[in-house]
Formats: C-alpha cells, sequence, structure tokens
C-alpha cells in the first residue's frame, strides 16, 4: 500500500489509466487470435480481408503506449508474413 500523498495519487492514476487502456489491449489480442486462426485454419479470403484491421489495431495499442512502436511494426510485418508464406 502506498503511504505517501504521491505515491496514493500515483496509485489512483494507474488504475485509471489501466482501464482506460484494457479496450484496446483486448481488441489487439481479439483481432491477433481471430487473424492467427483463420491463417492456421487455411482461411487465406478471409484472414487477408481481416489484415487491416488487425494493423488498425496494433497501431491503436502502440499510439496509446500499450505495446512498444518496435513491437508493433515487428507483429503487423510478422502478419504479413503469415499471408505471404501460407
Amino acid at each position: 500500500m502506498p503511504i505517501t500523498k504521491s505515491a496514493i495519487k500515483a496509485a489512483r492514476q494507474n488504475i485509471a489509466r489501466r482501464t482506460r487502456r484494457q479496450p484496446f489491449k483486448t481488441q489487439m489480442k481479439t483481432m491477433i487470435r481471430t487473424f492467427t486462426d483463420l491463417v492456421t485454419a487455411k482461411k487465406l479470403d478471409e484472414a487477408t480481408a481481416l489484415l487491416p484491421k488487425v494493423h488498425k489495431a496494433v497501431d491503436m495499442a502502440a499510439k496509446k503506449d500499450i505495446i512498444h512502436r518496435n513491437n508493433a511494426a515487428r507483429k503487423k510485418a510478422m502478419f504479413a508474413r503469415m499471408l505471404k508464406v501460407k
């Protein structure tokens, strides 16, 4: 438990920020899981249609500082490669 006033306020801010960012993280993870399931099931047409939405979700997570921008770029490149290879 935080003791000082500034630590108490910081804990309050952390909780508020986490609740504000949580939907973006959930959305990103859902999109990624759906996309990878489609690719592994060889449904490439549906996966190709979903790719821009996946990129948007990853970009939004990077914008909200949920993941690092380099991590976002790496994920996007990996998804594009998954479609190209399969």
